[in-house]
């Protein structure tokens, strides 16, 4: 088990309250959305355990690898993050993501995370479910400019209908 120190707090931290569960589903929405792995592995605990589909590691070694393969192959990412549930230390969200691969072909991926935090905000363990459909580029929703956040008056999944 990871120990980090203060100055690897990742604010908010648990115990959560749904407010401060909305800010860190937020927080985890901007930082994918910025597509750096480096980055995004700091959101994590040395020793994160990971499922993501149907692979599974640990550490933030193994999150830049992953995350870096991941975003080499999937072009115009960006991704929308939805609370659905939140407890003491841990935050369910359903999500849904955009790109498209070499060919052009465009695809919106649809899933759900499981989430557990330590004491530092730092997430310990992530696992999702992810399901992919090939959509035509017209049927696109997800609209902003890429690598930035998304804007506060985005719709969300909600009100996407998604």
């Amino acid at each position: 088990m990871s120990h980090p120190t203060a100055a690897e707090a990742r604010p908010p931290l648990p115990p959560f309250t749904r407010e401060t569960a909305i800010q860190k589903v937020r927080a985890a929405e901007n930082g994918w959305n910025g597509c750096n792995p480096e980055a995004v592995a700091l959101a994590y605990t040395a020793d994160s355990r990971w499922r993501n589909r149907a692979e599974f590691f640990s550490g933030r070694p193994a999150i830049v690898a992953f995350l870096t393969r991941k975003w080499a192959r999937e072009h115009e990412y960006r991704l929308i993050k939805e609370i659905w549930a939140f407890a003491e230390d841990r935050i369910a969200v359903r999500f849904a993501y955009e790109f498209h691969d070499e060919s052009g072909q465009w695809f919106r991926a649809y899933g759900n995370e499981n989430w557990a935090f330590d004491a530092n905000g730092l997430m310990r363990e992530r696992h999702a479910s992810i399901n992919d459909l090939a959509i035509p580029e017209a049927e696109r929703k997800f609209h902003w400019d890429r690598a930035a956040p998304r804007p506060a008056d985005h719709p969300c999944l909600t009100e996407l209908g998604l």
